[in-house]
């Protein structure tokens, strides 16, 4: 059987083989999904995607399974909880983020806004298909997002992260060349 070829970043782990292969690039819409996306890759800020994605069953048990209106009811006790949590990334700053920006989005629904469709606009409404060898740590459009996000609040959202956050969300088709998923990706964008 041949091997299958993946993006370099995504080679010799089954975890990030596995989320390589059924999520990253693929176009999300759901508001919920882009804001758990969203603060995971905030959680990864200084750190490695392969040690957030082997944690992320942690993360989406410590955050009430990323449901932005639980999560914003969190308050000092859930703080402590989630500094004890081995689970997670133990960091207060990004955990007291995350609460924060629960609250952003529980107040943009109530203001009804769609955070889905607020970065999708953003971001132009449909997926930028890049060459996939000439990849950017950010970009004008992941500037102006950041830009947009920090002013609503949120934090740990520059423009790197953000970037980094459209490649996994499908807002921009990062797949190399010769990656099995670049097609298939490009299609789901269409």
């Amino acid at each position: 059987m041949a091997s299958v070829k993946r993006c370099n970043w995504a080679q010799g782990d089954p975890v990030m083989e596995a989320y390589h292969d059924s999520e990253w690039g693929v176009p999300v819409r759901d508001s919920r999904m882009l804001w758990e996306m969203l603060m995971l890759e905030g959680f990864q800020a200084g750190l490695s995607w392969r040690t957030i994605l082997h944690r992320r069953e942690g993360f989406r048990r410590a955050f009430a399974g990323f449901d932005p209106v639980k999560v914003a009811a969190f308050g000092p006790d859930d703080v402590e909880r989630l500094m004890a949590d081995e689970g997670i990334i133990r960091a207060r700053a990004k955990i007291e983020a995350t609460i924060a920006a629960a609250r952003i989005w529980c107040d943009m629904a109530a203001g009804g806004e769609d955070f889905g469709e607020w970065v999708w606009e953003l971001a132009g409404g449909v997926p930028v298909e890049n060459d996939g060898v000439n990849l950017p740590a950010k970009t004008e459009t992941s500037e102006a997002i950041s830009k947009a996000l920090k002013a609503r609040g949120f934090k740990f959202v520059g423009p790197v992260i953000v970037y980094a956050w459209m490649q996994a969300v499908g807002m921009v088709n990062d797949h190399a060349p010769d990656c099995f998923r670049r097609h298939a990706v490009g299609d789901a964008s269409a």
